[in-house]
């Protein structure tokens, strides 16, 4: 009987570290629900980030207007800790991709934040509004 219980407890214990360490692993996955209309090669979800941030990637056109759209960075408690316009770097009137970079400077005591790729909206309508969110990790 102490050896079904000990072998119970111990494979509770294993257990209990899988499903932590799945859970663990759960929260850094992140996938870029919005790939068919923004892409970002930097930097990427979680990645440990530093002030200036260089932010590259690309959108569609219709991401941009007059060449640009807002990028913001905010902390873990909902702050803005930077807003600056990502330009693109051809030609934007079209619906394919067109690269974009842009520069934020920063200062933070927060451990984590969200960076803010947010599409152009001119018109102010909700129906035209949409973002891609990444989680990042600061220095």
């Amino acid at each position: 009987m102490k050896i079904l219980i000990r072998f119970l407890t111990i494979g509770i214990i294993f257990l209990g570290f899988i499903t932590l360490a799945g859970c663990q692993k759960q929260e850094r996955t992140w996938a870029n629900s919005k790939a068919d209309k923004v892409r970002v090669i930097s930097p990427q979800a979680y990645e440990k980030i530093t002030s200036p941030l260089v932010v590259t990637g690309e959108a569609r056109g219709t991401w941009y207007f007059e060449a640009s759209f807002p990028l913001r960075l905010i902390d873990s408690n909902g702050n803005e800790l930077a807003i600056t316009p990502a330009q693109a770097q051809a030609e934007w009137m079209t619906e394919e991709f067109v690269p974009f970079a842009a520069t934020l400077e920063f200062t933070t005591n927060a451990e984590n934040g969200t960076l803010v790729l947010e599409k152009d909206n001119p018109s102010g309508l909700p129906e035209h509004a949409d973002e891609l969110r990444i989680p990042v990790i600061f220095k």
